[in-house]
């Protein structure tokens, strides 16, 4: 492991050319550090002690945008939809017809976009960590309960706090956990019941020209239980894991940015501050793939959060390298 943390120094320093050392590094093994060996410091956390969210460490989000995904939820900052009570964060989805921003905040940047509104059915949650919890390589522990329903869409996921290489996604988007259509009938599914959650990385180029890769996994036991989900994200390297075991692996030879300012920077666009999102999105684009749309029965839905745990490389805070387990 030296040798590789000691590789990558030289790679670093060097402007980011050449790379070779996690290429040739042996495959992690398929459990996660312990936080109790002290290869790990918290920096940052939330146990949604009290009753009410924490605005020091988060933000709501509102508005009516739907992400691009065509999904069919407002996101307010009403306490049905986001609560905290007997040491939970509850993220609600109601069928409500709610009406907002038309556009999410970073958009409506004259009067007249300002006061552009939308209505859809649903009303949810959204929150993120942006300026209040912003992290270049850590480690990200998430214990949630998730929600089931064909077209019901709960996301664990990270966006850059900077956009230092541009618009999405060539400075980057890391989904942690998501999952669509739990609990529903599916086609492509081992015994016909969805049950499976994902770990993606979006890169590349601006939207149209995005790429995205990523992979999935089965829940052990039934998908509304309580399941850990986190991401050990070092310098040139990502892992997945659910409940300690790991999903999902890539490497820097699997992501790039075609920005202008990623040039002779290998590790980018994962090189940037990236900040927390937490949300329940109903319907949109991939949950509706199937052809199936929305089941409007069984509201409301929730994404219940017990902890959001953050943590550096005791020995390696700067690159994370160190608390690789090879």
């Amino acid at each position: 492991m030296r040798r590789i943390v000691s590789n990558i120094v030289i790679i670093l320093t060097a402007s980011f050319v050449g790379y070779s050392a996690l290429a040739q590094s042996p495959e992690q093994s398929g459990d996660i550090p312990s936080v109790d060996d002290k290869k790990w410091n918290l920096v940052w956390s939330d146990e949604f002690e009290g009753n009410a969210l924490n605005l020091d460490k988060w933000s709501y989000q509102t508005d009516c945008w739907g992400g691009g995904n065509e999904e069919r939820q407002c996101y307010t900052d009403d306490a049905e939809n986001i609560s905290v009570s007997d040491g939970h964060l509850s993220i609600t989805a109601l069928r409500k017809r709610t009406t907002g921003h038309a556009l999410p905040d970073h958009l409506r940047k004259t009067r007249k976009l300002a006061k552009k509104a939308a209505t859809k059915p649903y009303s949810s949650g959204r929150i993120r960590s942006l300026a209040k919890g912003d992290w270049v390589y850590g480690r990200f522990d998430i214990r949630a309960k998730l929600p089931g329903g064909q077209g019901v869409w709960p996301a664990i996921w990270m966006l850059p706090s900077d956009e230092h290489y541009g618009g999405w996604a060539a400075s980057g988007e890391i989904d942690i956990m998501e999952a669509v259509n739990l609990g529903s009938e599916c086609k492509d599914c081992a015994g016909g019941i969805e049950d499976r959650v994902h770990g993606t990385l979006h890169y590349g180029d601006k939207w149209p020209d995005n790429k995205h890769s990523g992979s999935e996994v089965s829940l052990s036991g039934s998908y509304d239980d309580w399941h850990t989900y986190s991401l050990v994200w070092s310098a040139g390297v990502m892992t997945w894991y659910v409940d300690g075991k790991k999903f999902a692996r890539q490497t820097m030879d699997d992501w790039y940015t075609n920005a202008e300012k990623a040039e002779g920077r290998v590790l980018a666009p994962f090189d940037q501050r990236f900040h927390m999102l937490l949300n329940l999105a109903i319907g949109g684009e991939w949950p509706e793939r199937n052809g199936n749309g929305v089941d409007k029965s069984g509201f409301p839905k929730t994404m219940k959060v017990d902890f959001v745990r953050v943590y550096q490389c005791a020995s390696d805070p700067e690159f994370g390298l160190d608390c690789i387990s090879l």
